[in-house]
């Protein structure tokens, strides 16, 4: 029987540890022989990654133990941080522990072995993508290497390591590949003869979406790389991912055409105005694997992603039969299978193989299991709302939702517009019991796709360009004041959160926007300039050249959008959440913004919560928990809402 209660009052079998203890998915998918291995999450055990093996017997097991922690920080967001390869005597697996940022080899029974030295300069050494030379007894990968004690004290070059640990106390045994004349390089990737090595590169002021270089060199004898050219990309063309095919053609996705499209050779083989690659966040992403029978698995959609099979000679793609609706940028192929990871509204991610030959789909590991009864999860809807000008805005919308209770006929929701991170990025319509813990308790969520979203091609993506705090905060607005208008939520209880590039766009919302009562800021940016000037990492240490100008342009622009200058501004209630250890987005951006609300004498209930030993994007589950009930305390207190057994959260003034 259904009973009548408000909404935000619903009680909730998904409470925070039960969130927190599903946060995070695997990734880096990977073949050692005919094994499936991959990374996962555990939350619970100081949010560290650990390495998952899965036996021939189907049997899975981790790995490392605690505290092996299996993650780089190379560009400080890392990517892929493993690679192994079978051999008679077991698996050999090299992988970076994310403690002391060494490259490891491991054998199993063993103990981990130091390959690479510790450099007390600045942020170290730092490794990534690494690739396994056995012959050649290396495992060549990128080298972050710190020249100073700044954050831009840097250098990227492709380099070879020694397996057998002469190097792990000799930086002067690592042998350089590149001449570091680019900023920024991805791991190479050899053809299969072992004559020619591929890679990508790029230089600052450009993010990898903006532009980057394809460059193809002669592996000579001695193992060194010679005649280095590129050979596509440029200034406004963004390659993502090159791989060699088997018969020695260069595979790479590109988006000359505003869309990134595979191509071989030069040639386009499915062109389409969908996208088969995205950003690169993260060094080592794959958004298709060739096969030795010519074909190209291939993660590709528009607004959402597929796993395919795509035939270069054709240009048919054949999508995996399955409820998954939704493909990460992490393949992996061993003959006619393929490993990708995959999930739905319905479930989480979990590691997916496929079998080209057959079309057929399993689930391989990390295997989703209902922690809830699944009447719980929330209904979304994929919506596409009408913005300023008339753009389009692409949205997923969580109305409240529960099995056994309903609001009054006479009482609207309250909703929580989820401004996603990047900005360079996109809200995967994926389960998410963090949402699902506020839909189970009658609180709509809409998460917004803005103007500068991935998925949608370049031009969409470029709506953000010297627009940043502009057009994000109009988008998230006129989604939220659609729903109201509709009479989907309560105009009066709109709220809004968001984490690192969204905990922009939520500050920059309460300081420049009516639209809602309260918000939620996680380890944001609130000052611009001085966020260009030094308080960030490399990788992003020029980001707004594009989102906002030139900085040394169009200076008073920094200024006028920063919620960092316009504390007065702010009149609604919000809390403030920040890991200590935020290299990306730094406390002081935080403390900074506090310190002027003060002497704004602004006496505006908020919480400041700051968290020990969390970086940028929160990973322990105690933190998770602490955050969740935290957010419900503020939508209670502000919207009005009574959700049973959660602690209250203190509000300053």
């Amino acid at each position: 029987m259904v009973q009548t209660l408000a909404y935000g009052s619903w009680p909730s079998p998904i409470d925070a540890a039960l969130a927190a203890a599903h946060d995070g998915h695997p990734e880096s998918v990977g073949f050692v022989g005919d094994e499936t291995w991959w990374t996962e999450p555990r939350p619970t055990e100081g949010g560290r990654r650990t390495l998952v093996r899965r036996k021939a017997d189907g049997t899975q097991e981790s790995v490392l133990p605690a505290p092996w922690n299996v993650r780089s920080r190379v560009i400080e967001y890392g990517g892929q941080a493993w690679a192994g390869e079978m051999r008679p005597e077991g698996p050999l697996v090299v992988f970076v522990d994310f403690a002391d940022q060494r490259l490891y080899r491991y054998e199993v029974g063993g103990e981990p072995r130091p390959l690479t030295p510790v450099s007390h300069v600045g942020g170290g050494l730092r490794w990534v993508d690494p690739q396994l030379r056995v012959e050649r007894g290396e495992v060549w990968c990128v080298l972050e290497e710190f020249t100073g004690n700044g954050p831009t004290d840097v250098r990227r070059v492709v380099v070879a390591v020694p397996l057998d640990g002469s190097a792990a106390r000799d930086r002067g045994a690592v042998r350089e590949l590149t001449d570091g004349r680019h900023r920024f390089v991805t791991g190479p990737r050899l053809s299969p003869d072992g004559g020619r090595a591929a890679w990508l590169a790029w230089d600052h002021p450009r993010m990898p979406w903006d532009g980057t270089e394809l460059i193809v060199a002669e592996v000579a004898d001695d193992g060194t790389l010679q005649e280095a050219r590129t050979v596509a990309g440029g200034p406004d063309e963004s390659i993502a991912q090159a791989e060699w095919a088997f018969d020695g053609s260069l595979l790479y996705a590109g988006d000359r055409t505003g869309w990134w499209n595979l191509y071989r050779d030069g040639v386009p083989v499915c062109p389409r105005e969908e996208e088969f690659g995205g950003p690169l966040w993260k060094i080592g992403y794959r958004w298709f694997a060739p096969l030795k029978d010519g074909l190209i698995a291939v993660v590709h959609g528009r607004g959402a992603t597929a796993l395919g099979i795509l035939d270069p000679e054709t240009g048919e793609v054949v999508d995996a039969a399955g409820p998954w609706t939704e493909f990460a940028p992490t393949l992996a192929a061993h003959g006619s299978r393929v490993l990708g990871i995959g999930a739905s509204p319905r479930s989480a991610y979990e590691v997916v193989e496929l079998d080209a030959r057959t079309g057929r789909t399993r689930v391989t590991g990390a295997a989703h299991v209902d922690p809830v009864d699944p009447a719980y999860y929330p209904e979304p809807q994929i919506r596409t709302f009408t913005g300023p000008a008339g753009r389009e805005i692409h949205a997923h919308i969580y109305p409240p939702h529960h099995p056994g209770h309903a609001a009054p006929d006479d009482e609207l929701p309250p909703y929580v517009v989820h401004a996603h991170g990047g900005p360079t990025s996109r809200a995967p319509l994926v389960l998410d019991l963090e949402i699902a813990y506020f839909t189970s308790r009658g609180i709509g969520v809409a998460e917004v796709n803005y103007g500068g979203s991935t998925g949608h091609g370049r031009e969409y993506r470029n709506r953000l360009r010297e627009q940043w705090g502009v057009v994000d905060v109009e988008d998230c607005a006129a989604v939220a004041l659609a729903l109201a208008d509709e009479g989907t939520a309560d105009r009066r209880r709109l709220a809004i959160r968001g984490g690192s590039a969204g905990g922009w766009t939520t500050a920059a919302s309460l300081t420049s926007t009516d639209v809602y009562a309260c918000g939620t800021i996680l380890y944001p940016i609130l000052d611009l300039a001085e966020w260009a000037s030094g308080e960030t990492h490399d990788f992003e240490s020029q980001y707004l050249e594009t989102l906002v100008g030139p900085l040394a342009e169009v200076p008073a622009r920094y200024a006028e959008r920063s919620p960092s200058e316009h504390a007065d501004r702010i009149g609604v209630p919000f809390l403030l959440l920040q890991g200590l250890d935020d290299v990306i987005c730094p406390p002081v951006q935080c403390e900074r913004f506090l310190a002027r609300l003060a002497e704004e004498g602004r006496r505006i209930p908020h919480a400041y919560i700051a968290f020990e030993g969390e970086g940028h994007g929160f990973r322990r589950a105690e933190t998770t928990v602490r955050v969740l009930e935290a957010e419900l305390s503020l939508y209670a207190q502000v919207l009005g809402l009574n959700p049973p057994g959660i602690p209250t959260l203190e509000l300053a003034k």
